[in-house]
């Protein structure tokens, strides 16, 4: 039998597998390394099979952690390469090529998991950011539409007082100004100050401000006035008189606090001023589509057809006044202060004595004396109660005095030394039938004179200078081709100075002056302001609407919207 011995080589480290050294060599038989009761098994293993080894002094190197190397006593066997090399009979069949595949699939599908995993969270986080980025423009955007709303407030200041400097009411520079309103670089972004313009004004975007004085203010409409609208019934206009009216008077065709309470839910009229045009919505017989048209977002601008619904940014819109609904010409806000171009207080013709009424250039005393005579007979409703005036009996030469001589302003007729007690004489005295003030002569100074008190606003009047067509023919006494001679007037002859210059155009006469003078200006204190602001790198916007009154003294703000814009 020969004989054999197996000697340990040693590790590298505590954690690496036992080496060993297996040598043939002649008379020796020994077995170090291993546990005695692993010696003694792998003893009597390799003796039974010494008479099958060819190989003497030969030497092979096992390695017990190796799969199929030594696994404990009683079941001792080696690795499959070794039984090999010795030329020995394999005791049983690996099935190391099926262990591996499995491993291989199990850490594939691990891998694909952990991929899923991986790619999830990345795309939450950069949703997360995106939304995050988004959230952070659109307050950029926010902000860039507030300075597109001081910066008009800012430049409707400085107009304001230009124009009192200059004595004129109105310029039109602020409605359509491309180089003030439109792209304005500020930031990462910009702004704009836009609205639709009128068919009259060629539609399309226009960028500058509108004002409020160019549409119909709903809380001082009549229903005459109110009925002129297109689509508008007798039954909703009255309606939307007995909403705002004061107690629960129902106008014929209206209806009253027990119709809405009858409704679910109930509601009660507002029975005061409307504070929004929105609000008409709930009175009996107005709908979205009679009040806001196309207007889906109720800032003026119309949808361009196949873009999705959102307003139209370009100049091609063609669509006509009625598009926007009765809130494209309707407002809640509009009212002026009782001043002229300068910004000085009028003088009212129905208090003012002579002095003060020839303190007016363009009024001489022989007016002033023929305006307090006329007053002490009749009332003046609006200063084109001025044409009816008549010079009394007894006036002598003096009407011929020149009307624009600032020298006449404190001195009575002639050298007759007359007295403010003889004034008051002629004040009973009949009139003689001629009339002293002419249509040009009240042009010159009607801008300087008023009906109402000192200090008391001018709510509801229309400005003749911006007012579009539907809005001209809402007036008493005024059709549609009057009011397109308005607008045809002011675009050839320029603006309208006062109210006065009316008689000027073609079908306007002294008997429609005299019903349309209370109810139109020529000049604007209250306007609207719709600004967007945008980021220019990822397209997001935001829009603000404002409507402001301007003073001369201050600036102060009625409405303000930034929802759904």
């Amino acid at each position: 039998m020969k004989r054999f011995v197996i000697q340990w080589v040693g590790r590298v480290t505590p954690c690496a597998p036992r080496w060993f050294r297996v040598r043939f060599p002649r008379n020796i038989s020994r077995i170090e390394s291993l546990s005695r009761k692993t010696q003694s098994s792998f003893s009597r293993w390799i003796k039974s099979e010494a008479d099958e080894f060819p190989y003497a002094n030969q030497s092979i190197t096992l390695s017990p952690g190796e799969r199929g190397g030594v696994r404990g006593s009683g079941n001792t066997r080696l690795h499959e390469n070794v039984f090999r090399f010795m030329g020995m009979p394999r005791r049983a069949r690996s099935d190391a090529p099926h262990h591996r595949g499995s491993i291989l699939v199990g850490l594939l599908w691990c891998l694909a998991l952990l991929s899923l995993v991986v790619v999830g969270v990345l795309h939450t986080s950069r949703i997360d950011l995106m939304a995050v980025k988004n959230y952070g423009d659109r307050i950029q955007a926010h902000y860039l539409a507030v300075a597109g709303i001081e910066k008009a407030k800012a430049l409707l200041y400085q107009d304001a007082h230009d124009r009192s400097r200059s004595a004129k009411n109105h310029t039109g520079d602020l409605y359509n100004s491309p180089d003030q309103f439109r792209d304005i670089a500020f930031g990462r972004g910009n702004f704009r100050v836009l609205r639709r313009g009128r068919q009259d004004e060629g539609g399309g975007i226009i960028y500058g401000v509108s004002d409020e004085e160019s549409r119909l203010n709903v809380n001082y409409a009549s229903i005459d006035q109110l009925t002129n609208i297109d689509r508008m019934t007798p039954e909703i206009a009255a309606a939307i008189v007995d909403w705002r009216g004061a107690g629960d008077t129902v106008t014929p065709g209206g209806a009253n606090a027990d119709f809405y309470l009858s409704l679910q839910p109930p509601y009660k009229p507002r029975h005061g001023p409307v504070p929004t045009i929105r609000e008409l919505l709930l009175v009996r017989g107005v709908t979205h589509d009679l009040l806001f048209g196309k207007d889906i977002h109720g800032n003026g601008l119309l949808p361009v057809a196949g873009n999705g619904g959102d307003d139209a940014l370009s100049g091609d819109d063609s669509g006509s006044e009625t598009d926007a609904g009765w809130a494209g010409i309707l407002t809640v806000c509009s009212s002026e202060k009782n001043l002229n171009a300068g910004g000085q207080d009028r003088v009212n013709i129905q208090t003012a004595d002579e002095n003060s009424l020839t303190s007016v250039k363009g009024i001489s005393s022989a007016m002033a004396r023929a305006i307090v005579a006329y007053r002490g007979q009749n009332r003046f409703q609006s200063i084109a109660d001025l044409l009816d005036v008549t010079a009394p009996q007894n006036q002598n030469q003096s009407q011929g005095q020149p009307r624009n001589s600032n020298s006449n302003r404190n001195s009575d007729q002639g050298d007759s030394g007359q007295s403010q007690s003889g004034a008051q004489d002629n004040a009973s005295s009949p009139s003689s039938g001629r009339k002293v003030i002419t249509p040009e002569a009240l042009m010159e100074f009607a801008d300087d004179i008023t009906t109402a008190d000192a200090g008391q606003d001018l709510t509801g009047v229309v400005n003749v200078n911006t007012a579009s067509l539907e809005v001209l023919a809402c007036l008493p006494g005024v059709d549609r081709q009057l009011a397109q001679a308005i607008i045809s007037y002011r675009q050839s002859s320029g603006f309208f100075a006062n109210t006065a210059e009316l008689l000027k155009v073609s079908g306007m006469t002294p008997a429609i002056f005299k019903q349309v003078a209370p109810l139109v200006s020529a000049r604007s204190e209250t306007y609207r302001i719709l600004s967007e602001g945008k980021v220019a790198s990822t397209g997001a916007r935001q829009r603000i609407e404002a409507i402001v009154h301007v003073g001369l003294g201050e600036i102060s703000t009625l409405c303000y919207r930034e929802d759904d814009l």
